[in-house]
């Protein structure tokens, strides 16, 4: 029950602040997205961007993803996020908790959670989620805030995933660090 309690809590925050989103957070969300693309190969595979907000991401990778699936427990936020995906034909919202995702096994060959991981309460069962619904060997990229993440707790919550790290960025401009995973 206290999970459920701490992701209301989160859906709450997010709901508040969902019509300012943009304006305190999309800077250094596309900072996050830049770097984690930089050597990611996304072309002509199904995406999930989990937590995918107001759906800032959306256009960094629309054109290139087959079909691209944004999920938010914040129903005003996923209320921008499906206007924002109406301008792609392939990129659709659904509401879902990333611990319990509506879709089969290994079906994304992408999966992107910004900045997801310290909202959630076991952050080791949202990844497992993730890896359940990525296709074998397809790319898992997480973030984890610097301040709930001291850099060996995040480490230790991706060897303990059980996926690869492929690779691993702690830029100084960037106020998390950016996991890319192998599921």
């Amino acid at each position: 029950m206290a999970a459920w309690k701490k992701k209301r809590q989160i859906m709450e925050r997010y709901n508040t602040t969902a019509e300012s989103y943009e304006e305190q957070y999309a800077n250094e969300q596309r900072g996050k997205h830049r770097k984690a693309l930089e050597n990611l190969e996304i072309s002509g595979k199904n995406l999930l961007d989990v937590g995918c907000g107001s759906g800032l991401f959306f256009k960094e990778v629309a054109a290139q993803a087959q079909l691209l699936v944004g999920v938010d427990i914040s129903l005003k936020l996923l209320r921008k996020a499906s206007n924002q995906a109406k301008k792609f034909p392939a990129v659709f919202v659904v509401r879902a908790d990333a611990d319990h995702l509506p879709f089969p096994a290994e079906f994304f060959g992408g999966i992107f959670a910004f900045t997801v991981l310290q909202n959630m309460p076991k952050p080791a069962q949202t990844l497992a989620e993730l890896k359940r619904v990525g296709v074998v060997g397809s790319r898992i990229v997480a973030t984890g805030l610097k301040k709930p993440f001291t850099i060996d707790k995040f480490m230790d919550l991706l060897e303990d995933s059980g996926m690869q790290v492929e690779a691993f960025i702690d830029d100084e401009v960037i106020n998390c660090y950016i996991a890319v995973l192998s599921a």
